[in-house]
């Protein structure tokens, strides 16, 4: 897959997948724009990635600080949504609704700001990918937050795909994931997870690497809009022993 010549945002490309998208497609020859909204993450992030590669601050619950970066972005070619808001996992009869709200805020919300402050600078043809969450198709106790969170996402794909046509809008659905954002998670809860992924079809967490080999297949192929692809390793295919 090559991808010279395309410019790509990937916002929340500071860490995990978001920064393992981004460094594949430079390896394919786009040119990267990361943005994120810890100066510190950026910086070390930008290390990381070839010269050419460039930084933007900004806070995607800020709806401002979004619409002021799409008016001095420059032409794109892709958008890339990789915001882990973190948190969500958790029994039902205890989950802190209040503090869903918020993560809700982070992500789903954050995700449909930004992509609708980006519309004017995506080339018409263009593509926007989501990254999800393969739990918001799944049926495991203490992922409640997390399908209500990501399974909105999920759920908007199908129609922003014909809507806002010929853009390509699709979804990439990540499984467990070895990534920063499960240091927010309840230990128990994390050992489930881990628990679960080694108990799937191929045995093991994923890498974010391998995430980002979905997103840029998405972005590379102009004749795929409105899917979601998990990325799971058969996880969605486990029953939960819980």
């Amino acid at each position: 897959m090559r991808l010279e010549g395309e410019r790509i945002l990937v916002i929340g490309g500071t860490r995990g997948i978001g920064l393992a998208t981004a460094r594949a497609a430079a390896e394919a020859g786009a040119s990267v724009v990361i943005a994120g909204r810890d100066p510190a993450k950026l910086a070390r992030a930008l290390e990381s990635l070839p010269e050419t590669a460039e930084g933007r601050l900004v806070d995607a619950t800020d709806r401002a600080a979004l619409d002021r970066l799409a008016a001095v972005i420059g032409r794109l070619d892709h958008l890339v949504l990789s915001l882990a808001a973190g948190g969500g996992a958790g029994a039902f009869r205890a989950l802190d609704i209040a503090g869903l709200r918020k993560i809700v805020e982070g992500k789903a919300w954050a995700f449909l700001e930004a992509l609708q402050a980006f519309l004017p600078a995506l080339r018409s043809n263009g593509s926007v990918t989501f990254v999800t969450a393969a739990t918001a198709r799944a049926a495991f106790p203490g992922t409640v937050g997390i399908a209500f969170n990501n399974g909105a996402l999920n759920a908007v794909v199908p129609p922003l795909a014909v809507e806002l046509a010929p853009l390509r809008v699709n979804a990439v659905c990540p499984g467990v994931i070895e990534t920063p954002i499960f240091a927010t998670w309840p230990e128990a809860e994390r050992e489930r997870f881990f628990a679960r992924a080694r108990a799937a079809p191929l045995g093991r967490p994923g890498r974010p690497e391998e995430v980002a080999q979905a997103v840029l297949a998405l972005l590379a192929n102009s004749y795929v809009t409105g899917v979601l692809v998990e990325v799971d390793g058969g996880l969605r295919f486990t029953a939960p022993r819980d």
